[in-house]
This record gives C-alpha cells, sequence and structure tokens, in this order.
C-alpha cells in the first residue's frame, strides 16, 4: 500500500511541476497561447468638463474660443480645476455673466453666460466645486462658454478635457 502511495504522489508531483513549468515557460513566437495585457492606463484630464450638456459649438480659433454646452436655466457649472476665482462680472461683451479661475501661472479658464454666480473674487475653489448656475445673460440660448487659456491665448480645450494634453 506504501508503494501505491508514493507512485500517486510522485506521480502528482510531477503533473504539478509540469503544469507550473507550463505557466512560467515562454511560448514560442508565432504559437498562440493566453496572453493577458496589462490594464490600460487612460491619462489623468487635468481638466473637467464644467457642466454635462451636450456640446453645441466647438472650438475653432476664429469664431469660437472655447466650447458650447448646452443646459437648462439653473444647471450647475462647475470649476474645470483647482484654482483662485480671478474675475467675477458681466462687463465684457458677448460673454455676460462671467466667471475666470486662474490655476496656475500658465491655465485660466473662464465660463461665460451664467444666470447666477456663486463665488466672489479671490475665493479658491476645488476641482467639481459648483461656482455658478447656467442662464443665458448676453445669448441667444441657455449655456455655458468655456475658455481654456494657456498664457493668455485661448487654446482647443478638448485635448485638455480627454487627458492628451496635461500642459
Amino acid at each position: 500500500m506504501h508503494l501505491q502511495d508514493l507512485v500517486f504522489r510522485t506521480g502528482a508531483a510531477v503533473l504539478v511541476a509540469a503544469g507550473l513549468a507550463a505557466c512560467t515557460t515562454p511560448q514560442p513566437p508565432g504559437r498562440p497561447g493566453l496572453h493577458i495585457p496589462p490594464p490600460v492606463q487612460q491619462p489623468q484630464a487635468m481638466f473637467i468638463r464644467p457642466a454635462s450638456g451636450t456640446t453645441i459649438a466647438r472650438f475653432d480659433g476664429v469664431r469660437n474660443k472655447g466650447l458650447d454646452i448646452a443646459g437648462n436655466a439653473g444647471d450647475p457649472i462647475v470649476a474645470s480645476a483647482d484654482g483662485r476665482v480671478v474675475y467675477v462680472g458681466g462687463e465684457l461683451r458677448s460673454y455676460g455673466n462671467m466667471v475666470i479661475i486662474k490655476h496656475n501661472e500658465t491655465f485660466l479658464t473662464a465660463y461665460a453666460h451664467a444666470q447666477t454666480i456663486l463665488v466672489k473674487e479671490n475665493a479658491v475653489v476645488r476641482q467639481g466645486q459648483k461656482i455658478a448656475e447656467m442662464g443665458k445673460s448676453d445669448a441667444d440660448r441657455v449655456k455655458v462658454h468655456f475658455e481654456i487659456r494657456k498664457n493668455g491665448t485661448a487654446v482647443d480645450p478638448e485635448p485638455y478635457l480627454s487627458g492628451r494634453l496635461q500642459q
């Protein structure tokens, strides 16, 4: 009986060893095998979308220096990134009531056509914090006009919102 037990255990050990070797031995080229790719890391976007509505106009650098996002009166407008509010007002022609946030020495974001503004100049805001409510001040419809300015120049927000551009 001991001999059968020894043979059984030896056979089982050989099978386990062969199984482990098969798992750790690289497959020859051209031969299909189990391949689990590493998880794809999505780049972290520097900015988030300031409103959840549909994009109704995109950046073209001439007529539109940002994105226009549709919504309903009173829908939230949120800070796209952490920063300090540097402007609150309605003096800029064709922007209506707006908020401008300085994020660092390079980037500013602007949020135009607000119905209600919930922050004051010099306030520190966090990404995702509600800063205003959507409206149609100086606009043909309810929307938020959103701009990202890099060193004072309007840039296409889409690559920054998707994470394709970081600086």
